[in-house]
C-alpha cells in the first residue's frame, strides 16, 4: 500500500544531530518502498526564516517563530511554540492531504499533531526517542520530580494515551511507556540502526595525523561524540592512572566537544594525566572516520542514570558496524545492544576498578579481537540495518489507514 505520511519533527538537516540523521535514515527507506514523505518542522529549527526550502533532495516545511509576548516568557514560551506549530499544520495538511501524521519527540510535536488529527480525522503516530525530561535533568535544566519534570512527564503520557499509535526507538522506553497504563500492542519498536555503507570497516591508523596529535607509538583509548555528563568521560579519566600502571603505553583520544569539557580538562590535569590525554576538538563529519581508525579501543563509559538505562545509544551500533573494539557501561542501553565478551565487552557501572578491569581485559587478549569485530559487524548488517528497522512501519500504519478508512 501506498501512504502518504506527514512528519512533525523538532528539527532537520541541515542540522546535524543523532535526531536528524535517524530522520534522514526514516525518509530514505520509506521512500524506496514506495511511500510518500512529507516534512514539517518546528520553531526549533535554528537559522531558518522561510517558509519552506529543500535540502539535500528533500522538500521541508518550515514554521515562523511566535512572536508574541508570551513567546517570550518562561513555560509560557512553550505553549506559543505548540500554537505556532499547529497553525501551520493545518496549513501544511490543507496543501499535502496526508494519509498519516508521524509526530517524532518532543511532545510539542505531538500535541500539534493530535490537534490537528482529532479535527482533519487523521490518524496520529507518536514516535519517541528518548524521554527529554530526563535529558533535561542531565543538562541541569530541571532535576528529577520538580515541577516542570512532572509536568513534562504528565504531557508525554497523555500523548501515548490519546496517539492511535506510539513508537520508540528501545525496549527500554516501551517498558517504561506500557507502564504508564498504554496497551502493550500499541507501541512498537522501531529501534536505531546503521547505514552499512556508511561505515566501512576500519582502516589502518594514518601514522601521520597520529603522530601529529602525539600518539605515535601509543595504544589508543578513544571516544568520539559530544561531552555530556552521563557519557561517563569523568569515569575514564578516573581509571586512567591505574590503567598506566600496568600499560603505560595507552593514551586517551577525545573527539569532539560539549557541556563538559572544561571540567575534564581540569580533571586530567588534577589527576596528574593532562599529558596522557588528547583533546581533539571537534572534527568535520568526513573526517571521522579517519580518528575512528586512530583508536584501539573505544570507551562508553555512562554513569546509571533513568536516560542511559531506558534509552539505546547510536555510537555501540557504529562501533560495531567499523569492526571496532569497545568497552561499555552495563546499563539498560547498552545491555541491549551488546552481547557481553561476544560483540564487547560490558563492565559495571559507575565502578572505576571494573572499567579498569574491562580495559586492562580487553588489551592483554588480542586474540579474542578478530572474532568479536567479525561479531559485531554481523549483528548490525543482519538485525540493525535501516531497511529491517524501518519496515516494521508498515503494520503500524497499515492498521491506521485501515481503521480511518473502515
Amino acid at each position: 500500500m501506498n501512504y502518504r505520511i506527514l512528519h512533525v519533527l523538532d528539527h532537520s538537516i541541515p542540522l546535524h544531530s543523532g535526531y536528524t540523521f535517524r530522520t534522514l535514515a526514516i525518509l530514505r527507506e520509506q521512500r524506496a518502498l514506495g511511500w510518500e514523505t512529507f516534512h514539517l518542522t518546528s520553531p526549533k529549527q535554528i537559522k531558518c526564516d522561510v517558509l519552506e526550502e529543500d535540502v539535500d533532495g528533500l522538500h521541508f516545511y518550515r514554521t515562523p517563530k511566535p512572536t508574541s509576548a508570551m513567546s517570550k516568557l518562561p513555560l509560557l514560551n512553550q505553549i506559543a511554540s505548540i500554537d505556532a506549530l499547529t497553525q501551520r499544520l493545518d496549513e501544511v495538511v490543507e496543501q499535502v492531504k496526508p494519509d498519516i501524521l508521524h509526530a517524532h519527540s518532543p511532545v510539542l510535536d505531538a500535541i500539534p499533531a493530535l490537534r490537528v488529527g482529532r479535527r482533519r480525522n487523521i490518524p496520529v503516530v507518536y514516535e519517541v526517542r528518548a524521554f527529554w525530561e530526563d535529558a533535561a535533568v542531565d543538562h541541569g535544566t530541571t532535576t528529577e520530580g520538580s515541577a516542570r519534570y512532572r509536568l513534562t512527564r504528565a504531557m508525554e503520557t497523555y500523548a501515548f494515551k490519546h496517539a492511535d499509535a506510539v513508537t520508540c526507538i528501545c525496549e527500554g522506553l516501551r517498558q517504561d511507556i506500557v507502564a504508564r497504563g498504554i496497551p502493550a500492542n500499541k507501541v512498537t519498536v522501531i529501534p536505531n540502526a546503521v547505514d552499512i555503507e556508511k561505515f566501512p570497516l576500519g582502516s589502518p591508523p594514518d601514522e601521520t595525523l597520529k603522530a601529529s596529535l602525539g600518539l605515535a607509538g601509543a595504544r589508543v583509548l578513544g571516544f568520539i561524540g559530544s561531552f555530556y555528563a552521563y557519557e561517563g568521560l569523568d569515569l575514564l579519566l578516573r581509571a586512567l592512572p591505574q590503567i598506566l600502571v600496568q600499560a603505560p603505553d595507552v593514551r586517551v583520544l577525545l573527539v569532539g566537544g560539549g557541556p563538559q569539557e572544561a571540567n575534564l580538562r581540569q580533571q586530567a590535569i588534577d589527576l596528574g594525566v593532562a599529558d596522557k590525554v588528547v583533546f581533539a576538538g571537534r572534527v568535520p563529519h568526513s573526517e571521522v572516520n579517519r580518528y575512528y581508525d586512530l583508536v584501539d579501543m573505544l570507551v562508553y563509559a555512562r554513569h546509571s542514570m533513568r536516560l542511559t538505562e531506558l534509552v539505546t545509544p547510536l555510537k555501540p551500533l557504529e562501533a560495531m558496524a567499523q569492526g571496532q573494539l569497545f568497552v561499555a557501561s552495563d546499563v539498560g542501553g547498552h545491555k541491549e545492544l551488546v552481547r557481553h565478551g561476544k560483540t564487547g565487552w560490558l563492565f559495571k557501572s559507575d565502578d572505576v576498578e571494573a572499567l579498569t578491569e574491562g580495559v586492562l581485559s580487553m588489551l592483554n587478549n588480542q586474540d579474542r579481537w578478530p572474532a568479536m569485530k567479525a561479531a559485531g559487524r554481523k549483528f548490525v548488517e543482519t538485525e540493525r540495518n535501516w531497511k529491517a528497522s524501518v519496515s516494521r512501519y508498515q503494520d503500524v500504519y497499515s492498521g491506521l489507514v485501515q481503521g480511518a478508512n473502515g
